[in-house]
């Protein structure tokens, strides 16, 4: 129901090859790959040694992690986002919901995001991609109730988005806007940030994130049950030490054990 991995962008200093032997070693099933530093949007012959590299370590591609920003910039950046995804053999693709947040975006700026992401989605949709928005603040994904409004405006099956607690968030108002994307939620990244943005180990948030993975098996008991599993993707550890990634990883394992065996009747 659900698949354990990580951003390449933890870490971010170690070349592919070395990002590919920690996640391996940690017991991690899949990769987003960054298109910042480990896979460059057009340069398909890295998207393909690092896919092949990826397979050969018995790991799994989750995503193409792009900085592709819907309706700011040059449309055309998404081409080379696309390319370098099909040559990764990524079943989705996280883009960004503009550039700044849902009050401060003009009606204008607004209907380019719209515009430009159903034109992206339809590209990816002819390659067999997906795409999903990065839940993040400075975007028009910057609270639940405005990426669901984003989304409908959209109105493609194949968009969806990704979730993570919100900076400054308590627990409880996280976990609603969790429940309230529902169905809509593609991914999750997992990080435990308090307060602002300082990094800590993933047991100091430990009842949000098993409150998280409920949430996400009740989500999936509810429906059909079918479809690909749900990736929760490690993204920032304390202090960009890839020494504890191991530590990390045996948390979320433990804590995908603890929220999601067994499952609880969905609220």
């Amino acid at each position: 129901m659900t698949r354990l991995g990580i951003c390449s962008v933890t870490l971010r200093g170690l070349d592919p090859d070395r990002v590919i032997a920690a996640v391996a070693g940690a017991g991690l099933e899949c990769v987003e790959w960054g298109g910042d530093v480990h896979v460059p949007p057009g340069d398909e012959d890295t998207a393909r040694r690092v896919r092949d590299a990826t397979v050969d370590a018995g790991l799994a591609v989750a995503s193409y992690g792009s900085y592709y920003r819907a309706g700011h910039g040059d449309p055309e950046e998404f081409d080379a986002v696309l390319r370098s995804a099909v040559a990764l053999g990524a079943p989705r693709v996280r883009i960004w919901a503009g550039a700044t947040g849902t009050r401060e975006t003009p009606p204008a700026g607004r209907r380019a995001v719209v515009e430009d992401t159903r034109r992206a989605a339809a590209l990816a949709a002819d390659a067999g991609v997906e795409l999903a928005y990065e839940f993040h603040r400075n975007t028009l994904t910057d609270g639940a109730d405005h990426t669901l409004r984003l989304l409908a405006e959209v109105d493609r099956a194949e968009v969806a988005t990704y979730w993570q607690p919100p900076v400054d968030m308590p627990d409880a108002e996280a976990l609603k806007g969790l429940d309230a994307l529902g169905d809509r939620i593609a991914a999750v990244h997992a990080f435990s940030w308090w307060p602002g943005t300082t990094r800590l180990p993933l047991t100091a948030r430990a009842p949000l994130w098993r409150g998280v993975f409920e949430r996400l098996s009740a989500h999936r008991a509810a429906g059909s049950g079918g479809g690909p599993p749900l990736d929760v993707l490690l993204e920032f550890v304390p202090g960009d030490d890839e020494r504890l990634l191991p530590r990390e990883a045996a948390t979320l394992r433990a804590l995908a054990a603890a929220g999601c065996s067994p499952p609880r009747p969905f609220p």
